[in-house]
């Protein structure tokens, strides 16, 4: 049993894999390096699934992907410099996604520590410098017997609301070095709870009851604290509409009678909302997206519940409530008194028909029809994951996810999510299909993954619309420019790419794509479905009120 110290001594390495599984880690992602094959070499001797992918940003996306399924960290096992340096995009997005991903990076030597310029391999003057402004917490390991408590430290605050990602560095002769410290049995690694303040309660309820015409924007804080039926309880007893965000859908059903779904990008959306005489807006900082491109100006009162400290009032004055959604809403759902209000819902299904006679008004029915073929081929249950491309703006304000659930990369905006995401879902549930929507050019972002795909016969099938370039580019710069420049792509036959690894594939039509792609997801292992589409977005409103 060779661990790189000519002994077969327990090393730091163990060290690290025990801490993992003492805390309940089952699965860690990640891709081996000169300077973490102490801590790869563990893995063999512990319990833990390894699931290797084949470019660090990926394993980095799949982990995220797993702890959004999971509720819990993914570990996240990686090298120094470039390997490290390689997760910073899909950190980011964990990190706007409040997604508690626990990245574990090498180091190179201890005695290389503290910018020396010593000329190590991958040595990087500050490495953890790179990573301060990304993560929640950065931690950093000088000897054998702090891992266990910096990984429990690490652990707890990427639990702690909100959820995000975290960094843990451990140098390679820290790993490499045999170990006398008995094997880790238990750990304490409790995130504190983040409640409301009574008195802030009661003077939302005070507001809430006195409104006449209430509303509630839920956000994706909603859906991570699972404060799906404490929302649901308060909205009924108010009465009030309920919006979700893009990152908060599901947090209400689509169709309940006071569903506004999540068209926040429609510009009766905004007026709605702003005719609010008291808005609550729960698990959302009312960002660029949620805000409609900063155009929501509201006339009522506002009540902002968030977990995140620095989004408080950020973009509109408010009755700021730090805390948790799952608690406060409970409280508030406790506290408020019972209405009916008929109009409500009527108010509600008026906004749905001023937005689809919108959308009527628009030459628009490719469109609106392919989401509809994906609906209808994803069974119920099952999650998607959407990467940056046409078909997922339409998405975030079209598509039911059911009792499924829909992730995207709109919280950092970067390419390459949609389909290592979903490879990160499968892990944590082999039971069900998942999906995966990317355009071409993002698809080429993870095309590697594909190798991953089969290598563990993982249950996803990729959606790959191919518009031949960066579809919502070409349209962004067309409509301010006149012309496109740097969007136009030379792609490869995905058909033949995909078949290559061994994964079947077909090339679908529009007028065939939800009998493909059923068949695709019904299937065992990986599938890629593509589509040769040129799509366009519903016109913007932001610009026009």
């Amino acid at each position: 049993m060779s661990t790189g110290t000519g002994t077969s001594q327990r090393t730091g390495g163990d060290l690290v894999t025990e801490s993992l599984t003492a805390l309940g880690a089952t699965t860690v992602f990640g891709l081996p390096g000169q300077h973490a094959l102490a801590a790869f070499d563990a893995l063999r001797r512990s319990s833990l699934e390894y699931v290797g992918l084949r470019v660090e940003n990926n394993a980095g996306f799949a982990a995220d992907a797993y702890a959004r399924v999971t509720g819990g960290p993914a570990p996240l096992l990686v090298s120094t410099g470039p390997g490290a340096l390689m997760t910073l995009a899909a950190l980011q997005e964990a990190a706007a996604a409040s997604a508690p991903v626990l990245g574990i990076s090498s180091q190179i030597p201890t005695a290389g520590l503290g910018g020396g310029r010593h000329g190590y391999l991958h040595e990087l003057t500050d490495q953890k410098a790179s990573f301060r402004d990304i993560v929640k917490s950065v931690h950093t390991v000088r000897t054998a017997s702090q891992i266990p408590s910096a990984i429990a430290e690490a652990w707890a605050s990427a639990l702690e609301a909100p959820h995000g990602p975290v960094w843990i560095e451990i140098p390679q002769d820290v790993l490499l070095a045999p170990t006398t410290a008995p094997p880790v049995e238990s750990l304490a690694a409790t995130p504190r709870p983040l409640t409301p303040r009574p008195e802030l309660v009661t003077e939302a309820v005070r507001l809430l009851d006195s409104a006449e015409r209430p509303a509630v924007l839920a956000g994706g804080g909603t859906v991570r604290a699972g404060a799906r039926a404490e929302l649901l309880a308060l909205a009924e007893k108010l009465d009030a509409p309920v919006a979700t965000t893009f990152g908060g859908k599901g947090a209400f059903p689509w169709d309940h009678r006071l569903s506004l779904q999540s068209w926040l990008e429609d510009r009766h959306t905004t007026d709605f909302l702003e005719d609010a005489d008291v808005l609550l807006v729960v698990g959302s900082g009312l960002g660029e997206l949620s805000s409609n491109y900063h155009t929501f100006r509201p006339r009522g009162r506002v009540i902002q519940i968030e977990a995140d400290l620095g989004k408080l009032e950020s973009n509109v004055p408010a009755l700021g409530i730090h805390a948790d959604a799952r608690p406060t809403l409970a409280a508030l759902a406790e506290q408020a008194t019972p209405r009916t209000r008929p109009e409500a819902a009527e108010a509600a299904s008026a906004l749905l028909d001023r937005v689809r006679q919108r959308l009527a008004a628009q030459d628009l029915k490719q469109e609106q029809q392919l989401l509809t073929a994906v609906r209808d081929a994803l069974p119920d249950t099952s999650p998607s994951f959407w990467d940056m491309t046409m078909l997922a703006y339409w998405a975030w304000s079209a598509f039911d996810p059911r009792e499924g659930a829909m992730h995207s990369a709109q919280g950092a905006g970067g390419l390459g999510y949609g389909f290592p995401a979903a490879l990160g879902a499968a892990v944590a549930d082999r039971t069900k299909p998942v999906l995966a929507v990317s355009g071409d050019g993002g698809a080429m972002y993870s095309i590697a993954e594909l190798a991953t795909a089969r290598q563990y016969d993982l249950p996803v099938t990729w959606l790959i619309v191919d518009d031949g370039g960066y579809g919502i580019l070409r349209e962004y710069m067309t409509d301010a420019f006149g012309t496109a420049t740097g969007t136009e792509l030379a792609r490869p036959d995905f058909v033949a790419l995909a078949e290559s690894f061994g994964v079947p594939a077909v090339r679908t039509s529009p007028e065939r794509l939800g009998e493909d792609l059923a068949a695709a997801l019904a299937a065992p292992g990986p599938s890629v479905v593509v589509l040769p589409a040129v799509l366009r977005l519903f016109a913007p409103t932001h610009a026009t009120p």
